[in-house]
């Protein structure tokens, strides 16, 4: 049948995407902790102000072109073209903007270094704005070992070069020269992977344009909500307390983002060609979700439990305020995955213009609780407000999808239960056991404790995820979607599979209570 064809690519897909993630994760984690360790707190906020405006005028620009072809029925060369050229366009639109707010914005911060660091980082962005647009016809065919190489390729080689920098020269240009060397890569590679020789043309501008106006005007907004905090912390509190806060922000993200991105990659294609059955879509969506976020919360939660030790053990004590920002983020994100499979289930629904009206009320509900936390009480009201204005996400979230697929709120919540409580679980036990625990006084002691909690908090997550599981007849639940990959692989030629149960038609007595995917 056609959905096990789709089945089988889509697991393959997951499979390269989360090869490709693993490895992706592990550098960037190694870049940072590098970073850190090379590095001064100043030295990353001062370049966290430039990258800041360079992603702000990054998604100011975006036109979401990618998803219009993904969209589109049949795209031909000169749809690629034009998409091509958009880039060029917007490419020197960019450097050119960047290049005039270099001095005025180095001016701002009382900070001559930011002129040249913008300016390289404009070239960055150029750079980028000139990738392959042909790749997403892979997306398109739901083939990604070439996305594998892609995003493999780009970052080791802004890895080793802005970890070979900070090595030898313990500068701050360790991160700028990263940044330049990743578009690079990115851009090459990319005609590498999937040639295409393209030709200046701005023909099928507005069909493209069409479908991608709200869905830029989302990004732009998405940015904003994810980012004025960063130059905000930079003008008010300084470069040191930015840097603690861009490494910790960072940190607390990785794990949950890193563990949901392959199979958030393949459903917005999966999503669309279900996207003329609601049923099979619901069903999708609410497997997708439950699976998701059984990977996630203790991906991000226990991130948060083992921070103080990792942080102290790996990174030096220099590096402790930034303890405080991923033990207060990470479940914050870990926790906004539950309703963020609302984006691709509404880019793939073409209600973009909902998803535009979600972030346009997320950022004036965020901004000015963000701001006032941060003028009262510094680093630690900055914190404490985006955790609780994270957390407006969810509802957003959950109403969205509750339109666009309608599934019931209550029905989102319980299909993620005994995630919550394996959840609450490991969290109660492993603070117990860090209290009980003597405190550390060597780096031997800090290794020992961080194992000590990565044990404890893995066995009471699966096991109470498991028992109560078992204690409950073995309802649907991301159970079964383990299984069924692990039969996958174990049998390349049998039809079910892991990614067979998020376009599965038929569903069981009951089986709605399971029916998502998730986030950035």
């Amino acid at each position: 049948m056609a959905s096990h064809g789709i089945a089988g690519r889509l697991v393959k897909g997951s499979a390269w995407i989360a090869s490709a993630r693993v490895i992706v994760n592990s550098l960037a984690a190694l870049s940072t902790i590098a970073i850190a360790i090379f590095l001064t707190p100043a030295d990353v906020g001062l370049v966290a102000i430039g990258s800041t405006l360079a992603a702000i005028a990054t998604s100011v620009t975006e036109m979401s072109l990618s998803q219009a072809l993904v969209r589109h029925h049949d795209p031909t060369a000169e749809h690629f073209s034009t998409v091509w050229s958009l880039g060029v366009l917007r490419g020197f639109l960019l450097f050119a903007a960047m290049a005039i707010a270099a001095y005025p914005v180095a001016q701002a911060y009382d900070d001559p270094r930011l002129t040249p660091i913008i300016l390289w980082l404009g070239l960055g962005v150029f750079l980028s704005c000139l990738v392959n647009p042909r790749r997403v016809i892979l997306q398109r065919k739901l083939v990604f070992w070439q996305d594998f190489v892609l995003n493999v390729s780009q970052k080791l080689a802004g890895v080793v070069a802005s970890v070979a920098v900070a090595a030898i020269y313990q500068s701050y240009w360790a991160l700028v020269v990263g940044a330049v060397v990743s578009g690079l890569t990115n851009m090459v590679v990319s005609f590498m992977a999937v040639p295409f020789r393209p030709r200046f043309t701005l023909r099928h501008w507005r069909e493209l344009i069409s479908f991608s106006g709200w869905l830029t005007a989302a990004q732009i907004m998405n940015t904003l909500n994810w980012r004025f905090d960063y130059l905000l912390i930079g003008k008010l509190l300084g470069q040191d307390p930015l840097g603690q806060y861009t490494v910790g922000s960072n940190l607390a993200v990785m794990p949950t983002r890193e563990a949901i991105l392959p199979l958030t990659l393949t459903l917005y294609p999966a999503f669309s060609a279900l996207s003329g059955e609601p049923t099979r879509l619901a069903a999708a969506y609410q497997r997708s979700q439950a699976f998701i976020t059984a990977i996630a919360l203790p991906a991000g939660i226990g991130a948060a439990l083992i921070a103080d030790p990792m942080v102290r053990l790996l990174m030096g004590e220099k590096w402790a305020p930034a303890i405080f920002v991923i033990q207060s983020l990470g479940p914050v994100f870990a926790l906004q995955t539950i309703g963020q499979f609302a984006q691709p289930l509404g880019m793939a629904l073409g209600q973009t213009r909902l998803l535009f009206v979600r972030d346009l009320q997320l950022f004036f509900i965020r901004l000015p609780i963000i701001i006032v936390c941060t003028i009262m009480f510094g680093l630690t009201g900055l914190v404490l407000g985006r955790s609780f204005a994270g957390l407006f996400g969810i509802v957003f979230n959950v109403q969205l999808v509750k339109r666009f697929v309608e599934v019931g709120i209550l029905a989102q919540f319980a299909v993620n239960g005994r995630a919550l409580l394996s959840a609450a679980v490991m969290t109660a036990g492993t603070i117990a056991l860090a209290y009980v625990m003597p405190a550390a006084q060597s780096r031997s002691d800090l290794v020992l404790e961080v194992a000590a909690r990565v044990v404890t908090g893995g066995i009471l997550f699966c096991g109470t995820m498991i028992g109560s599981w078992l204690l409950l007849n073995r309802p649907i639940g991301p159970e079964n979607e383990l299984i069924r990959l692990w039969r996958q692989f174990a049998d390349r030629d049998s039809k079910p599979s892991a990614a067979a149960s998020v376009l599965k038609t038929e569903e069981a007595p009951g089986e709605a209570a399971v029916k998502h995917s998730a986030d950035q």
